[in-house]
């Protein structure tokens, strides 16, 4: 597989039981299948030395180079912000799900992963921009509502109301 950024080639590494593609004769980027990043994306995982290799890579981002497709799809890969991560700009394919970092960004990843109460407060950002969500809500508060009103109502028809009150 050929490196998105630059056209290299990449090689595989082991990052402690996790097979990578690396462009270590390039720009020294970093190519994750779907679901793997979220098995490397903190201080305590993997181990190796190539993840150690990986981890001592200076951080290399050009800002300027435009959007970068997939080495696997061919599509065009989506830059947003890594969704454990606070300021890390990430390369992802919604197509197969496979992430792209480029050179130092997965050390960055690591040393900035948010806590607990930091996701909370970031997954909430992201749904709060999605206009559906919140006609979603209201839709449920309302049928919460019909529930209950209907549920007062025909208690009259339940023998618990009779012989409990209730």
């Amino acid at each position: 597989m050929n490196c998105p950024v630059c056209n290299a080639e990449m090689v595989e590494d082991d990052f402690g039981g996790l097979s990578v593609d690396v462009c270590k004769n390039g720009c020294k980027g970093i190519w994750f299948d779907w679901f793997e990043l979220t098995k490397l994306d903190e201080k305590n995982e993997g181990l190796g030395n190539a993840l150690q290799e990986a981890l001592g890579y200076e951080r290399s981002n050009d800002q300027h180079r435009g959007p970068i497709k997939c080495p696997k799809c061919k599509l065009p890969m989506h830059e947003h912000v890594y969704s454990s991560a606070k300021e890390i700009n990430v390369d992802e394919c919604y197509q197969c799900g496979g992430f792209f970092l480029d050179s130092g960004e997965l050390k960055s990843i690591r040393e900035s992963s948010m806590t607990d109460a930091e996701r909370e407060a970031y997954a909430a950002k992201l749904l709060e921009n999605i206009p559906e969500l919140a006609q979603a809500r209201d839709n449920l508060e309302k049928e919460k509502a019909r529930t209950q009103a209907i549920r007062n109502l025909t208690k009259f028809f339940r023998v618990s109301y009779y012989t409990t009150g209730k």
